[in-house]
């Protein structure tokens, strides 16, 4: 590639005198050239001469530059050769260079466009793309006691969250008969499972439709779901889609990634950090939308553990129709359980997932669904 220089000449006619001299640097070497300085009228050019050798500089294309020596020398450079130097007293030469001030660096709006669409899409990059896979890595070498240290803190700021008040935390359900009716139930659905995390079910007295899981085997239900849930196999599949979630790690998986994601925000836009990072992962894992295959796996999971259990898988595709009939597609429950996977296909999933010769029988008597009920109460 050729580079761009002055036009160098040998000296042959000479231009108008100024009698002024100069200190010219070429910019290939530290040599100062002691030069004799000349205008060309005809060719309206600055003519920099020393020994047998002089450069051209257009007079309309000269810039001054700031002087770093602060000598009160005027310095200039040509945008053609950026590298080229010339400092001179002269000031004659300031009245016939007009651009002189004007600044040397012409902004592209094209290209400050075109860098500016190439980091939106290095940090879409990095949240949809590295994040993820970095947090599903980083996932698996998280040992068991600090997933639960996460998940513990996480409960209380999700109590604190929920709580409303701002000072408070929501109380946690446990009358007797209902928590001891709640244990029969999770024992009865986990039997014969070796889970690496032990199971911690929560209700939390509260009336929102919902249900979720925390890093470290606990798993949330909120009362509002305890009411509204028709059977108690209904309830029997939502803990077991829930427990789904924790055997697949996903909700740790899902707090690297929204962590990390606000990271990267937080460095381009802010400190996220401390409380307003934990406020929006709690709210993150609250109403935790898993991919596809995260929610597919969990329902999977669910079928083989209400079959293992005596329970028909039916009961998780029942339990998705009869939200959707109360609450419609979008509301309660539904909206989290159908972000990603069709609702229908989901409820033919489970229908199809009963075993012809499974032995079903009720996973609660009567008393014990009522005492459940009122756990809260």
């Amino acid at each position: 590639m050729k580079s761009i220089t002055s036009t160098i000449v040998r000296v042959g006619r000479k231009p108008a005198q100024l009698g002024a001299l100069g200190a010219f640097f070429d910019g290939q070497s530290a040599q100062a050239h002691a030069v004799r300085l000349s205008i060309d009228e005809t060719r309206a050019e600055l003519v920099i001469a020393w020994g047998n050798t002089e450069v051209r500089w257009p007079l309309a294309e000269i810039r001054a530059v700031p002087d770093q020596a602060e000598q009160g020398d005027l310095v200039l450079m040509w945008p053609g050769a950026p590298l080229e130097r010339l400092m001179t007293d002269e000031s004659r030469i300031a009245v016939r260079c007009p651009e002189l001030r004007k600044p040397v660096v012409k902004v592209s709006r094209w290209r400050i466009a075109t860098w500016a669409n190439a980091a939106l899409a290095s940090v879409a990059l990095i949240i949809l793309v590295l994040v993820p896979r970095m947090a599903d890595q980083l996932a698996t070498f998280i040992p068991p006691a600090g997933e639960k240290a996460l998940g513990d803190a996480t409960l209380e700021r999700v109590r604190s969250s929920l709580d409303g008040t701002g000072v408070g935390q929501l109380a946690l359900c446990d009358a007797p008969e209902g928590r001891a009716a709640l244990d029969k139930m999770t024992a009865r659905l986990t039997a014969g499972y070796e889970l690496a995390t032990p199971l911690d079910v929560h209700v939390l007295d509260q009336k929102m439709i919902n249900a979720f899981a925390l890093p470290g085997g606990h798993i949330v239900l909120v009362d509002g779901l305890i009411q509204a849930a028709e059977t108690p196999e209904a309830l029997a599949a939502v803990i077991a889609h829930e427990v789904g979630h924790v055997v697949g790690r996903d909700a740790t998986r899902h707090a690297l990634r929204s962590a990390g994601s606000i990271g990267v925000l937080g460095l381009l836009f802010g400190d996220f950090a401390g409380g307003a990072l934990v406020l929006f992962l709690t709210e993150q894992l609250i109403q935790a939308n898993y991919s596809q295959s995260a929610e597919s796996t969990a329902d999977s999971f669910a079928h083989e553990m209400l079959s293992k259990a005596g329970v028909s898988p039916a009961a998780l595709g029942d339990m998705f129709e009869g939200f959707r009939k109360r609450f419609g597609d979008n509301d309660g429950i539904v909206a989290h359980f159908v972000s990603h996977p069709s609702l229908g296909d989901r409820i033919d999933a489970a229908h199809r997932a009963i075993q012809t010769d499974m032995q079903v029988r009720p996973i609660l008597g009567d008393t014990a669904w009522q005492a459940l009920r009122n756990i809260c109460r």
